[in-house]
C-alpha cells in the first residue's frame, strides 16, 4: 500500500502563498506610509526653520531607534494575530537588569548587555507559554506582563535610576558614531531591521507566523506545531525588546524605572501604519521602519513647534486611531 504526503506549502492559506492581491495591497500601504512620512516632513519643515537642522534629524533617528526596534519584534507577534502590550515596560525592565548586571554585579560589558537582551527573551518566552499552552488571550497575557514588568522595574531598582557613569564604553553603544554623524543606535536599528526582514520573509519562523495569523486551524492541520512556533515568535519579539532596552539605557546613560508606559502603543502604531494587519497573516518589516520614523517625526515636530505635551498625546492618539481604522478598511478589501 502506498501513501501520499501532501507538502506543507500546499496546505498553507492562499494569503501566505499567493504573490498577488494581498501583497499588492500591502505594497500600496507601504507607499502610502512613505508618502505620509514625506508629507509630515514637508509640513514641519515649513512650520519650523529648525526642523531640518541635522542635530534635530539625529534626534528623530535616535527616537525612532528605540521605538523601531520594539516595533520590529511586535511585527512578528501581530503577524500571528496576537498582540504584545508588554514591550514598553518590558524594555524598561531590560534596561534595569542591564544596570544591575553592569553596575551592581560588575559584570563585563558584553555579558551585561547580553544579560539585558536575555531578560527580554525570558519575558517573551513567558508571554508565549501563557498564550500558547495556558490558552490566555494575548491581550490579557501581555497586559499582565506589562504590569509585572513595571512592578519589577521599580522593585529591583528601588524606584531610583541606575546610572552607568562608571561603565566604560556603555554610552558608545547608542551614542557612538562608527559612521561619522550617525549615532550607533540608528545603525543598530537598521541592522536589526535587516535581520527581522530576513527572518520574516526567508525563514520558517516568518513563514509560519504569517500562516498562523492567516488561518491558525489550517496551519495546525498541515502538521505544524502551532503552539511551539507561537512561543518562539514571542521569544524572538522579546529579544528585540531586550535590545531596545539596552539601546535606551545607553542613550540615557541610565536605567529609568519610571519609563515604559506608552511606548507599546507607539510601537504597535508603527507596525500597523507600515501595513501589518492587526488581524494577522500580513507583515512587513520595511513598513514597520517607515511607521517608526513617522511616529518619531510627528512627536519631534510637535515638540519643536512648542506644542504642549498634552496636545502631543492627543495627536499621537489620533494617529493610532487612524492607523487602526486604515487597517480595518484594508481588511474589508481583502475579505
Amino acid at each position: 500500500m502506498s501513501t501520499t504526503t501532501t507538502p506543507v506549502t500546499d496546505t498553507l492559506p492562499e494569503s501566505v502563498t499567493s504573490p498577488r492581491g494581498p501583497r499588492y495591497r500591502q505594497g500600496l500601504q507601504q507607499i502610502l506610509a512613505f508618502a505620509g512620512l514625506v508629507a509630515i516632513f514637508a509640513f514641519f519643515s515649513i512650520a519650523s526653520p529648525y526642523f531640518l537642522d541635522w542635530a534635530n534629524m539625529k534626534g528623530i533617528l535616535l527616537a525612532s531607534a528605540v521605538t523601531g526596534i520594539m516595533a520590529l519584534g511586535a511585527t512578528f507577534v501581530i503577524a500571528t494575530g496576537g498582540i504584545d502590550l508588554s514591550v514598553g515596560t518590558g524594555m524598561t525592565l531590560c534596561s534595569v537588569m542591564t544596570g544591575v548586571f553592569l553596575t551592581n554585579m560588575g559584570l563585563p560589558l558584553v555579558v551585561g548587555v547580553l544579560g539585558g537582551i536575555a531578560t527580554g527573551a525570558l519575558l517573551g518566552l513567558v508571554n508565549g507559554v501563557n498564550v500558547s499552552f495556558l490558552g490566555i488571550p494575548p491581550f490579557i497575557a501581555t497586559l499582565a506582563m506589562m504590569m509585572v514588568a513595571q512592578g519589577l522595574s521599580l522593585v529591583i531598582s528601588g524606584t531610583k535610576p541606575i546610572y552607568f557613569s562608571d561603565v566604560d564604553g556603555f554610552t558608545q553603544i547608542a551614542l557612538g558614531e562608527l559612521v561619522p554623524g550617525l549615532p550607533n543606535a540608528v545603525l543598530i536599528f537598521f541592522l536589526a531591521a535587516v535581520v527581522a526582514g530576513v527572518l520574516l520573509s526567508k525563514s520558517l519562523l516568518g513563514r509560519y507566523a504569517l500562516s498562523i495569523g492567516s488561518n491558525e486551524e489550517a496551519t495546525a492541520i498541515s502538521g505544524i506545531d502551532v503552539r511551539r512556533w507561537k512561543v518562539l515568535v514571542y521569544t524572538v519579539a522579546g529579544v528585540f525588546t531586550g535590545l531596545a532596552g539596552v539601546v535606551m539605557a545607553s542613550r540615557l546613560n541610565s536605567a529609568q524605572p519610571g519609563l515604559g508606559l506608552g511606548y507599546e502603543l507607539e510601537a504597535i502604531a508603527a507596525v500597523v501604519i507600515g501595513g501589518t494587519s492587526l488581524r494577522g497573516g500580513k507583515g512587513t518589516v520595511l513598513g514597520t521602519v517607515i511607521g517608526a520614523l513617522i511616529m518619531a517625526t510627528l512627536t519631534n515636530g510637535l515638540r519643536i513647534m512648542s506644542i504642549p505635551q498634552e496636545w502631543q498625546k492627543v495627536a499621537v492618539g489620533i494617529v493610532i486611531l487612524l492607523a487602526v481604522f486604515t487597517d480595518i478598511l484594508r481588511r474589508g478589501k481583502d475579505a
